[in-house]
């Protein structure tokens, strides 16, 4: 059993949102709920103009080498999944409390939750 908890980066077959294929990619742990697990994407593709769902993981913050990541990467708050555990390949790292609070407020940005 993998210690799982908010703000770990876990490496998983990420779903595309067709449901027909899937990618071997990082994702943020949002909640862990029984055996669930509610994660977000992340992708290691970084475009110049970053839209207001996306959080910036960068290379040059001091926590960077916690996260476990290859490279600079952004979080899509919108790129929303609920797997099982088992699918959960492994803990690569985890992102800092910082940076935790800021997809929690860009999240419910997202979802339009106030």
């Amino acid at each position: 059993m993998m210690n799982l908890e908010p703000g770990s980066i876990v490496l998983i077959n990420f779903p595309f949102t067709d449901l027909q294929s899937s990618k071997v990619r990082p994702a943020l742990v949002l909640s862990v709920k029984g055996d669930d697990v509610i994660i977000l994407g992340i992708f290691s593709k970084v475009p110049d103009d970053l839209r207001e769902s996306w959080i910036s993981i960068d290379e040059s913050d001091p926590a960077f080498p916690q996260t476990g990541l290859k490279k600079a990467s952004i979080i899509k708050t919108e790129k929303i999944a609920v797997v099982h555990q088992s699918l959960i390949r492994r803990v690569l790292g985890r992102i800092s409390s910082e940076l935790m609070q800021q997809v929690k407020q860009t999240l419910r940005n997202t979802l339009e939750i106030e």
